[in-house]
């Protein structure tokens, strides 16, 4: 079990309706890049690199190169995010 300062720090990675809304396009779109994150949400590449630079800080998101790519898929502690905010 997580203790209170672990969880917050999840609990922060998540805590921007924007980030939520990354987690739950990588959930339904594993090995997405940044580009079509954006595409998707029709925001800034610039401002959606940030909130998935501070989701893989917070542990939330996994990240991978592939060449000049950069891939994203969801942590094990994302997958359960999402479960949560499913749930919730």
């Amino acid at each position: 079990m997580k203790n209170p300062k672990q969880l917050e720090r999840y609990f922060k990675g998540a805590a921007n309706h924007n980030r939520i809304e990354i987690l739950k396009i990588v959930a339904k779109n594993e090995g997405i890049n940044v580009d079509d994150i954006s595409k998707k949400l029709n925001a800034d590449f610039k401002n959606i690199s940030q909130h998935t630079h501070r989701l893989v800080a917070a542990g939330l998101l996994n990240k991978k190169y592939s060449g000049n790519n950069v891939q994203h898929s969801l942590s094990p502690y994302g997958e359960k995010f999402i479960k949560f905010f499913t749930e919730f």
